[in-house]
């Protein structure tokens, strides 16, 4: 099931200043920029691959959120099977809003939508991964209505 426009927009009609939409080739550069300022890490072929992969999996929807045509933040949500051993469930994989748009309700917004691509397809448990020091973050995550989760990440480096 693809949502339109039409179907996307719907989650943010209380907000006129801004609309969500499906990401488009020309929103890459401005993602990148915002995803290099957030994380120090310049990776334009990493979302030229997120914009590729929305084309031919169904299951993956990458959002942005745009004010007067400028992208002000976007978001990835992805219906993952037995990852990790647990049942279908969809993963909020990047949600992240421009410095300049932030507390302005586009990161809920952004939330919304991806939640609703989860519950057009019958999703109902949603899941998340984020940095233990991102203490911002887990709070917007915690105001969504998230908690932990039954898993518990484990990491080493290998030599």
């Amino acid at each position: 099931m693809t949502n339109t426009k039409l179907d996307i927009a719907a989650a943010d009609h209380d907000n006129p200043d801004f609309v969500i939409d499906l990401a488009a080739w020309d929103d890459l550069e401005s993602i990148v920029q915002i995803d290099s300022y957030a994380s120090g890490k310049h990776k334009p072929e990493f979302w030229r691959d997120c914009y590729d992969r929305q084309a031919n999996d169904p299951n993956f929807r990458f959002l942005v959120a745009k004010s007067g045509g400028e992208v002000a933040g976007f978001a990835i949500g992805t219906i993952k099977t037995w990852e990790f051993g647990a049942p279908t469930c969809g993963w909020v994989e990047t949600l992240l809003v421009a410095p300049g748009f932030r507390e302005r309700g586009i990161g809920t917004r952004l939330f919304d939508a991806v939640l609703a691509h989860f519950q057009a397809h019958g999703i109902r448990t949603v899941r998340t991964i984020l940095n233990i020091d991102e203490h911002a973050l887990m709070s917007f995550f915690r105001t969504q209505g998230m908690s932990a989760g039954p898993f518990i990440e484990l990491e080493m480096q290998s030599e």
